[in-house]
């Protein structure tokens, strides 16, 4: 990222971040940073909304309007604001954990609500700052601090839950492929309704390290290798399919926006 846009999108007096070496968190961080500059959006119309974990302190790093709310209760506060302050670019980011464990009721909602909201989920498959216990993504047999002998859970697929709870932009990216998840959080801050973009990113020190994978530069080769673009879903073989990530856009509808109904109902009472 150029300085001027660090200087201009970043609480520079807030760094260095906590996050470890190898973390990808930053990268996301910088995306969604860029994503901003080049749409030329209003800083004083942004509102970014993160709950607890490590994603969650990209908030208090971020020169915006921000709120970093309870452990799961992003959408909740987000939707508040959201629905006080409708011209407002509200954006939530959250982890796996966060989203989708203690989170996870008010996720399904935002999202059959279709609320004009941007949702970035930090993906990194675990628990980081609370010491590396498995989420609701880590995959089965991966070993984390809860789960010593391998998971047993069956993980969420973030971007199928979205869309089948009725998201109306549903995109995933990587801190990889970064002009492409540049991309994707671009097009979903355009979205008029609920937007969700998952970030895969790398957890080198709690997720790597329990589960033998190396370096954070061997997490982001793995990342490199085993993510493909969902359009090429259809050609590729059984086996590989087992393997692969799928990255993309997963959807992209418009149906009526919540905040846009809302405002009928409450017009009804003022004539």
């Amino acid at each position: 990222m150029p300085s001027e846009i660090v200087k201009k999108n970043l609480r520079t007096n807030r760094l260095p971040h906590i996050w470890c070496p190898g973390c990808g968190h930053g990268i996301l961080m910088r995306a969604i940073a860029v994503s901003i500059e080049e749409l030329n959006i209003d800083k004083d119309k942004v509102c970014i909304v993160s709950g607890i974990g490590c994603s969650s302190r990209a908030a208090g790093y971020m020169n915006f309007n921000t709120i970093h709310t309870t452990h799961g209760r992003a959408l909740a506060f987000a939707t508040g604001i959201k629905i006080a302050k409708p011209e407002l670019h509200v954006i939530v980011i959250s982890g796996d954990g966060d989203l989708t464990a203690i989170g996870g009721n008010h996720f399904i909602h935002a999202c059959r609500r279709n609320i004009d909201i941007t949702t970035i989920v930090f993906n990194n498959n675990i628990y980081g700052m609370t010491g590396g216990q498995y989420s609701p993504t880590t995959k089965t047999g991966d070993f984390a601090t809860t789960a010593p002998f391998g998971n047993i859970d069956k993980p969420f697929d973030i971007c199928e839950l979205a869309c089948g709870a009725g998201a109306t932009f549903v995109a995933r990216g990587s801190v990889y492929h970064v002009p492409n998840t540049i991309k994707y959080i671009k097009e979903g801050l355009k979205h008029k309704g609920f937007s969700v973009v998952e970030g895969l990113s790398i957890c080198p020190t709690y997720y790597g390290r329990k589960n033998k994978k190396g370096s954070a530069v061997a997490l982001m080769n793995e990342l490199r290798d085993k993510c493909v673009n969902i359009t090429k879903k259809e050609s590729v073989n059984e086996k590989e399919l087992e393997d692969n990530i799928y990255i993309g856009v997963f959807k992209d509808t418009i149906t009526p926006e919540y905040t846009d109904e809302y405002k009928k109902v409450l017009d009804k009472f003022d004539k």
